[in-house]
């Protein structure tokens, strides 16, 4: 993890052939980006919209679906955007195909060629420098919460699958990008100080709801009591800013290949 910014995690690298769309780049302020021309988006747990409508205002002539459970959207968006309350995991019935789908979704619902890309926290706490040991409370916190979900049939680990999930529906040219998300203050960084104090302020609001909720009560067969004496600690040890915690954020995409390009595994890329 470098001070300076995120830095993506080498995972190692698997290949065979290129696509030509794979290679057909655009840079811009010294990165490199995928050249697209969408002409339907459909964005999966758009929360706020924000996304949304900055990818509506980027590509006015694509139309942008955003699609949540909760209506915390916006009135006032681009013509071109529109928010639905919906269950992503009910069947699709009205549903067009796509050109991008900004989170895990089905293979079948993209147009050839089109894209997919979905980001995950994994919610395991960890430190490049040593300096958060094992039994510290908010690792320990997290180990807890992973067996109690474990138990009631959950894998928390679920996000280290996403990839070879995609594989096996049948996407092509796999890449997968980890960014460390800070958890608290502590980097010299002024972006990496912000994003860690907006990630501990979402963690401590989601210390309670989170473990009450199913993996420390029903999973683990806590009393209240015993949760919230843990959850006292806990909210005190997110505050250390001696520890250098962090979170992996996984970003993965993928393309479903040309018509006549068969469902294979494809190619596998990392950055």
């Amino acid at each position: 993890m470098s001070d300076a910014g995120y830095e993506t995690d080498s995972i190692g690298t698997t290949s065979t052939s290129l696509a030509s769309s794979v290679r057909d780049y655009v840079f811009e302020n010294g990165r490199r980006y995928h050249r697209a021309n969408p002409q339907n988006i459909l964005n999966m747990g758009t929360g706020t919209g924000m996304w949304a409508i900055n990818i509506g205002d980027q590509y006015s002539s694509a139309n942008i679906l955003g699609v949540d459970l909760s209506p915390i959207q916006p009135i006032w968006v681009p013509p071109n955007v529109k928010f639905i309350v919906d269950d992503v995991e009910s069947p699709w019935l009205t549903l067009k195909i796509t050109s991008i789908i900004y989170t895990l979704g089905t293979c079948r619902h993209l147009k050839p060629g089109g894209w997919m890309e979905t980001q995950e926290i994994h919610h395991r706490s960890s430190c490049h420098d040593g300096s958060m040991p094992l039994d510290h409370p908010v690792a320990q916190y997290w180990g807890l919460v992973s067996d109690g979900l474990a138990s009631l049939g959950v894998n928390s680990d679920a996000t280290l699958l996403l990839a070879d999930m995609m594989r096996d529906a049948g996407f092509i040219n796999v890449t997968t990008r980890i960014f460390h998300v800070p958890i608290g203050r502590w980097p010299k960084n002024k972006v990496l100080k912000m994003a860690g104090l907006y990630w501990r302020a979402i963690l401590l609001d989601g210390a309670q709801p989170i473990a009450p909720l199913g993996p420390l009560t029903r999973g683990l067969k806590w009393s209240r009591e015993q949760l919230e004496v843990r959850l006292v600690e806990v909210r005190k040890a997110y505050m250390h800013e001696w520890v250098h915690s962090h979170m992996p954020l996984y970003i993965i995409y993928g393309q479903k290949p040309e018509e006549g390009m068969g469902m294979g595994t494809g190619m596998a890329g990392y950055e």
